[in-house]
């Protein structure tokens, strides 16, 4: 599927749920692509990308950066306490905030240099052990707690259990975030993110629908 069949399709959803065209933000999710798909993307027009590791995004996108403009990068992965600072130069918006420790890193650094990426609360609807993510019960009291830090939270992210219907994880997030005044949603990825889209999803990751089946090493 090409990207410009993946945005046909975000546009169709929003104008059959009634959505603004264009408040749906793709991010499109370059982890473990070889370059030179990204850079066919990006030649494209594309410029929001979501990565995983901050260690992949330091080796590839500075250089990718530097010859296209306007580049917004999405950290979509858990992020380890001891790659905070070095995410937070990276990102414009990190998806997975989910532990105090992490809000307090961040709110540390972010008071030393200035500078914080937009924020969004990971949310473990499903609570499954395996996943990180706060849990449904304890998300209010997280965000309170991030709030309180000054931090410039923007919405909730979740990823579904994959053995269950993704839009009920959606509405439970969507009614989270609508209790806690948050606008942003990050929900659905290549095979649910219409489903997301008309729960309200303000942005869905795509991955292997535009780029292919990732590389393995």
């Amino acid at each position: 599927m090409s990207l410009s069949e993946i945005k046909s399709r975000i546009a169709a959803e929003e104008a059959r749920t009634g959505r603004a065209p264009g408040s749906t933000t793709l991010i499109a999710v370059s982890k473990l692509q070889p370059l030179e798909r990204v850079e066919a993307v990006l030649e494209e027009g594309h410029r929001v990308f979501g990565e995983n590791r901050v260690q992949e995004t330091a080796g590839k996108w500075p250089a990718l950066r530097e010859r296209f403009a306007g580049v917004e990068l999405h950290l979509i992965g858990p992020l380890q306490s001891n790659k905070t600072r070095q995410a937070m130069a990276l990102f414009d918006a990190i998806h997975t905030l989910d532990r105090p420790k992490l809000a307090r890193a961040i709110a540390r650094i972010a008071d030393e240099t200035g500078h914080c990426p937009r924020l969004f609360v990971q949310v473990n609807t499903g609570e499954e052990p395996q996943k990180a993510g706060v849990a449904p019960a304890d998300a209010d009291a997280f965000i309170a707690e991030v709030r309180a830090l000054g931090l410039p939270l923007e919405g909730l992210m979740c990823i579904p259990p994959v053995d269950e219907e993704p839009s009920l994880h959606f509405a439970l997030l969507a009614k989270i975030a609508a209790r806690n005044g948050l606008a942003g949603l990050s929900m659905g990825m290549s095979g649910d993110f219409e489903r997301a889209i008309a729960q309200g999803a303000t942005h869905v990751r795509v991955g292997s629908a535009i780029f292919g089946e990732r590389v393995y090493d």
